[in-house]
């Protein structure tokens, strides 16, 4: 049973705080509204879900969640995310069926974040690495522009696939629409104009707005432009999910739940400020869970914390989730009382509005950053990019999964492993560097330092880097310095004990120093503390050294430089 968390937990601001929360959710809604019907049509849904999910998933998650200021409802990702699962299952895209699909797909995501936060898996937001992160949403940036594209030309086009999408696009060039690109030039043109002068603004607001103006006073929909259409104008009605549906959309709902959840965690953090309680990922889980779970009932899309949303509301002063709930309450009284002018508004607008707020998830600079800083994570960020491009945006989560973990698992089976020298004229022990060529190392004596957990995937590696440098220096003692090994596993303990019984054969002497608590009790519960004995196992590695250099008394200890 998940126990609720206590939206009373939340520290209650001034009363004089209240008036900038409301102006800070109907900025927000300015904002928010707009990009969430946007976001719809990226989904091949009626501009209405938009509405449905910037309405009951924020209410929910402002009610529950650990985050003073995040907003949550449809992201650019996850609405691409949702096109993607939703192609698979309503492939003729039957209006009635699609609903069905989208409430079954939002309560399924919601109820595994649920199961999630039951099993306290809290902690799978770290599975995909921030780099691994910058080339997936790349990826999904451009398959989003790619998708909005025709219909900024006035065109449609079959979607096959992110490279024939290209050529399909390129072959319709000669049938677009004067008309409908001329309007969504110019809307462009104001969004990035008026984003690039003032961010945050509720620019898709004002742009929207014109779009429905010129609409009614030129009678674009008569003219063949493609518009809205009609628009329910109502509040949401329960939709009932289809169970039949479950198995078809597990895969693609366990996708999004992962992607939901890291981008509400990551946002949630970025917006944090002091004095703020910490995010905590569990109840993150149960609030976005419980979140999408409504609003799956509630035909909403598959919802999240959003970014630029949550940044209007941190920049116009907003503190607490009651900017949420006045997000929320525009978006009812937009269903109810603006919706059939929402119907004139030209689809080439929401198309612009989805280019624009999509544009930021390529970020050129983010890759070159990586890759001055490591090229092997640049691989990744690329791999990542290109995976989505070549198989598929939700499969392109697997593969940014997949190689994480791969990094992950290369930094863990490569642990590094040191030789550690003195620092001349102080008692300061480190590894030995190419600038560091003065730092004094004992004849004799040869100290290495592994660093990380040492266990089955890299014990035998290890082994064979020491065995490599035994060879080299040619030492009479080995005293391995433990201080960073924070943890060995029992296949990790054979190979010591193995290689102690090899350097014995060749005459060189097996120290161990600095063993953290657990390690040692593992050490002695193996009986090896024993078989080295105290005169052979030390509590620091100056110890060692000291010990060394006494013990050699008819050969006085003379530091020599270099390794």
């Amino acid at each position: 049973m998940v126990p609720l968390p206590n939206a009373g937990q939340l520290p209650l601001p001034p009363d004089g705080t209240l008036r900038l929360d409301i102006i800070a959710g109907l900025t927000a809604a300015a904002v928010v509204l707009p990009k969430a019907m946007a976001y719809a049509t990226v989904a091949g849904l009626p501009v209405n879900v938009g509405l449905y999910t910037a309405f009951v998933p924020m209410i929910v998650y402002a009610l529950l969640g650990s985050s003073r200021v995040l907003s949550v409802s449809s992201t650019t990702t996850l609405a691409i995310l949702t096109a993607s699962q939703l192609a698979l299952v309503v492939p003729d895209g039957e209006p009635g069926q699609l609903l069905t699909a989208t409430a079954t797909l939002t309560a399924l995501t919601g109820l595994l974040l649920i199961v999630a936060a039951a099993l306290r898996l809290g902690f799978v937001a770290n599975f995909i690495s921030s780099s691994v992160l910058t080339g997936f949403k790349a990826g999904i940036g451009l398959v989003i522009v790619l998708d909005q594209l025709p219909k900024l030309f006035g065109l449609h086009i079959v979607k096959q696939g992110f490279f024939r999408d290209i050529l399909n696009f390129v072959q319709d060039l000669p049938h677009a629409s004067i008309v409908t690109l001329g309007i969504g030039v110019t809307a462009l043109a104001l969004l990035l104009l008026l984003e690039r002068m003032w961010p945050h603004s509720p620019a898709p607001l004002a742009v929207l707005g014109a779009g429905i103006a010129v609409s009614w006073m030129a009678g674009l929909g008569d003219s063949g432009v493609p518009i809205v259409g009609h628009i329910p104008q109502a509040l949401p009605s329960l939709t009932l999910p289809d169970t039949d549906l479950i198995l078809q959309l597990l895969p693609g709902a366990s996708g999004i739940a992962l992607m939901s959840f890291t981008e509400t965690i990551a946002a949630g953090r970025a917006f944090a400020v002091p004095g703020d309680q910490p995010i905590r990922p569990n109840r993150e889980l149960v609030a976005t869970g419980l979140a999408n779970l409504g609003g799956g009932f509630f035909g909403a899309m598959p919802a999240g914390g959003g970014t630029s949303q949550t940044a209007v509301v941190r920049a116009v002063g907003g503190s607490t989730q009651k900017a949420s709930l006045v997000t929320a309450a525009a978006s009812a009284a937009t269903m109810l009382v603006l919706a059939p002018l929402l119907g004139l508004l030209p689809q080439a607008v929401l198309a612009a509005i989805v280019i624009v707020y999509s544009i930021g998830l390529i970020n050129p600079a983010e890759f070159m950053s990586i890759r001055k800083a490591r090229r092997m994570e640049f691989r990744w960020a690329l791999a990542a990019f290109l995976g989505v491009l070549f198989f598929g945006t939700l499969q392109g989560i697997i593969v940014a999964i997949i190689l994480s973990l791969v990094g992950l698992a290369s930094q863990v089976a490569n642990p590094r492993l040191h030789i550690i020298g003195r620092k001349r004229g102080e008692d300061l022990l480190r590894p030995l560097t190419a600038e560091r060529q003065d730092d004094e190392t004992f004849e004799g004596l040869l100290i290495l330092r592994p660093e990380g957990r040492l266990f089955f995937l890299n014990a035998q590696l290890v082994g064979d880097r020491i065995r490599e440098l035994v060879d080299q220096e040619k030492p009479r003692i080995l005293l391995m310095d433990l201080s960073r090994v924070v943890d060995i596993e029992y296949s990790a303990l054979q190979m010591i004990m193995e290689g102690e019984r090899n350097l014995a054969g060749q005459g060189i002497e097996l120290w161990l120093a600095d063993l953290n608590p657990e390690v040692l009790d593992y050490v002695r519960a193996s009986g090896f503390a024993a078989q080295l004995g105290a005169a052979r196992m030390f509590s620091g590695t100056r110890a060692g050294i000291r010990h060394y250099q006494s013990s050699i008394e008819a050969m006085p200890a003379q530091p020599l430089a270099g390794a």
